[in-house]
């Protein structure tokens, strides 16, 4: 039998000469159950809105890109990309080619990456399902079109509507710089718009999308690629992908970069980690402040129970017993918060990803907060809660026994 946790129990339920103890241990068991739950529910939101963001790259970016280890371009056409290609794993393959151009049209002018893509990409890419305006065209028999970001389209005044077409100039590889006509120093293209796309606010603004043989003529090449996309078979796991990435890699050898999604957009990923592991640590210091109401009654009740700690000790109990008792009231204490908080947050998250009750703020997409509930972050909240409970409680009983 485990006497000081019996002991322990006891004195919980039990009720104490000053009311005022009970008063602090309620207090202490709500605090811990609504930093709890409040963490739940954060470390939720944030993980909703890390769902939407990852969600908004899934078209725009392919599963895994090759790109030259160094250099900006490379030819694609080898017995190792030809490997690549029969993977049974490998949806597609899409050449591409891009850079950042200047693009005019009717006075207005900006700087935008242009990407040149194949037949391919152009039947087979889900951004077909991204058209604003127009359709998902860039070739047409012996025409050619362009597809600009829905923002980019707007600041240059472009639509399929319209005949306007979108010049883009790029400088000569093979031009010097001519100080009477800058205008010889430049390759240009004309394409109009048969469409317009809408992504995410990146692409919207700053992308558009040219016939891959418009592209090369424009940057004097003729079989070269700044990278290949590659799509993979619907439902492959993370770890499925993460091998054939390596594969890959393996095959192509040191020459070629090998990136999968997180690598494309590495910087976001981590500042979105970052930011929630620094939100997870501001709420585990605010349970630490609300924890040192159970040290202020665990010390109290301490001084009330010394007539026990006395009988206990003339029973013959060591001091570490005694302590232990004390200590585990304490946990007790911050663990029924702590179990309390995980089934209100828990709750919370469910009803609200289930009905949406809160809503957003303003002129959103999302009428209601995105939450998604992690198993992670349950056991990461519920292991700090345990500690700093733990901790707390042990302070006033290591003070006890040093006088």
């Amino acid at each position: 039998m485990n006497l000081p946790l019996l002991f322990a129990a006891r004195y919980l339920a039990a009720r104490k000469s000053h009311n005022v103890i009970n008063l602090i241990s309620g207090i202490s068991v709500v605090g811990m159950a609504v930093g709890t739950a409040a963490l739940i529910i954060i470390l939720s939101v944030f993980n909703g809105f890390g769902k939407i963001v990852d969600a908004s790259f899934t078209d725009a970016d392919a599963d895994i890109v090759i790109r030259p280890a160094r250099g900006k371009v490379f030819v694609p056409y080898s017995a190792a990309f030809d490997r690549i290609a029969a993977f049974e794993e490998v949806f597609n393959m899409c050449e591409v080619l891009e850079d950042e151009v200047f693009i005019s049209n009717q006075g207005s002018q900006v700087i935008a990456s242009a990407k040149g893509v194949d037949r391919i990409f152009e039947e087979e890419s889900p951004l077909r399902g991204h058209i604003s305006e127009g359709q998902f065209m860039l070739r047409n028999r012996e025409l050619r079109f362009c597809l600009p970001g829905r923002e980019l389209a707007r600041k240059l005044g472009l639509s399929p509507r319209y005949l306007a077409k979108a010049e883009i100039y790029y400088p000569d590889r093979n031009a010097g710089i001519s100080a009477a006509n800058p205008l010889k120093s430049l390759r240009n293209i004309s394409l109009p718009a048969g469409g317009t796309l809408t992504v995410n606010s990146k692409f919207d603004d700053s992308v558009i999308l040219v016939p891959l043989e418009s592209m090369r003529e424009l940057l004097d090449y003729e079989e070269e690629v700044s990278s290949v996309e590659i799509r993979l078979t619907p439902g492959l796991t993370a770890g499925k992908k993460d091998r054939l990435r390596k594969d890959i890699s393996t095959i192509l050898g040191p020459e070629f970069k090998v990136l999968d999604r997180y690598m494309q957009n590495e910087s976001l990923y981590k500042m979105m980690r970052y930011e929630k592991l620094a939100v997870y640590l501001i709420l585990l210091f605010v349970i630490i402040i609300i924890a040192f109401n159970i040290y202020g009654s665990l010390t109290m009740l301490i001084i009330e129970k010394e007539d026990d700690i006395q009988t206990l000790r003339s029973l013959g109990a060591p001091e570490a017993m005694t302590g232990r008792i004390f200590l585990l009231e304490g946990w007790l204490i911050s663990l029924i918060g702590l179990a309390a908080g995980i089934i209100i947050g828990v709750a919370f998250v469910l009803l609200q990803s289930r009905f949406g009750f809160i809503s957003m703020p303003g002129n959103f997409a999302m009428t209601a907060y995105p939450v998604v509930l992690k198993a992670s972050d349950i056991l990461w909240t519920a292991g700090g809660v345990a500690l700093i409970g733990y901790l707390i409680a042990l302070i006033p009983v290591i003070k006890h026994n040093r006088i």
